[in-house]
């Protein structure tokens, strides 16, 4: 076991987007608990909540791998509509002490799904413009019983 240090740097953090994961179009995970892993020179990588992925859909394989800075990874399949992609998902389902944070979370290939994330900042304003001009039934709008948006 490594400990992760300035040669190799290791961070966790929480994700404030929204992130999804599809795979062949159909949403498989949701969720606003993501997180951000980076490692090193590696790209971040999203880990998702396993309780806020479709785990009908993802069957655990025989293969594993190792690091020496989180511990033993297990695979999952993805299989939906037919289509079948082996060992797309990963998860350290007994990391090492400095990475118990990603205990109980999933990351995907993002060649082989789609990882949105959204800002949710925008679908707030979103529906608060659409709020200030609904109808209470009075026939006026209520855009003037709201404090101006800043």
């Amino acid at each position: 076991m490594k400990l992760p240090g300035p040669d190799h740097p290791i961070d966790i953090a929480l994700n404030r987007k929204r992130v999804q994961v599809l795979f062949q179009g159909h949403l498989i995970a949701e969720t606003r608990g993501a997180l951000a892993l980076k490692e090193a020179t590696y790209p971040v990588v999203q880990y998702i909540p396993r309780e806020d992925a479709d785990m009908a859909v993802m069957s655990k394989t025989e293969r594993s791998t190792h690091c020496p800075y989180k511990g033993d990874a297990s695979y999952y399949t993805i299989a939906r509509d037919g289509i079948v992609a082996e060992n797309v998902v990963w998860s350290y389902e007994a990391p090492y002490p400095a990475m118990s944070a990603i205990n109980g979370y999933l990351a995907f290939y993002p060649d082989k799904v789609e990882i949105i994330e959204t800002d949710d900042g925008d679908r707030d304003a979103a529906v608060r413009d659409a709020i200030e001009h609904t109808d209470s039934g009075s026939g006026a709008s209520q855009r003037q019983h709201w404090p101006a948006s800043e």
